[in-house]
């Protein structure tokens, strides 16, 4: 099998030295795995099957369950700490618990690998989150649509919320909270790392996320609301 570009996502202990590895590829999307020995004290592919890291693998296996040949290493890491941290964290765990297995996702991929890059960096963090949220909405045929839900043009002055289950919007009250048409125009022609457009951008992004997560609560958001707590508090 000839080597595949790769990410691991998450992996979690299996037996006793083994590994099962959650893992983004560049032709096959998600699959999941076993690394054999991974855990075994002294195994020279221990450090290289780390988060964050861009890899090359090569796999066996026809079942949904493959099992890793070959993991090597295409350079270091990203250097992600605090919130740069819980954002590729955040990412990972999206496509764990919403991408199917084996789901061809080559652009989502590319826009990962450019998250990866941009999270160290706080003044492009939120762009280059909000692209990869709509490029995974766009894979999993849930990225909204910017029409009523008569599948008429918005309004340009009017307000708006917005309905999951139909992907589209529809009028708000005059006095509650609601999507601003303009902005929502702008994120329609694929605005999505405005500075000025950001809030709206997060706020339509996580509706856009919430029927497809479920009830369960996301761990890395967790994490942020517990740091964000923290920083508030000035808790070290």
């Amino acid at each position: 099998m000839e080597l595949q570009p790769a990410y691991l996502l998450h992996r979690q202990a299996w037996r006793e030295t083994s590994a099962l590895a959650d893992i983004l590829t560049l032709r096959d999307g998600r699959i999941r795995a076993v690394a054999r020995g991974v855990m075994r004290p002294g195994s020279r592919t221990r450090h290289r099957l780390q988060p964050f890291t861009p890899l090359h693998l090569t796999w066996q296996g026809e079942g949904e369950l493959k099992t890793l040949r070959v993991i090597e290493s295409q350079g270091p890491g990203a250097m992600l700490a605090g919130e740069g941290l819980i954002c590729g964290l955040y990412a990972n765990e999206l496509m764990t618990r919403l991408l199917p297995l084996s789901l061809p996702v080559d652009t989502l991929f590319a826009f990962y690998a450019a998250l990866l890059e941009a999270l160290p960096f706080p003044e492009r963090r939120s762009g280059a989150l909000r692209r990869f949220e709509i490029t995974l909405l766009e894979a999993l045929d849930s990225e909204p649509v910017f029409l009523d839900e008569q599948d008429r043009p918005l309004e340009r002055e009017g307000r708006y919320l917005y309905n999951p289950s139909l992907k589209r919007f529809y009028p708000a009250s005059p006095d509650g909270p609601a999507f601003d048409a303009r902005a929502l125009g702008w994120l329609a022609r694929g605005d999505w790392d405005s500075p000025g457009l950001a809030g709206t951008a997060r706020v339509l992004t996580r509706q856009a996320l919430a029927p497809l997560l479920g009830s369960r609560a996301l761990r890395s958001r967790e994490l942020m609301n517990e740091l964000m707590r923290r920083r508030r508090t000035g808790v070290h």
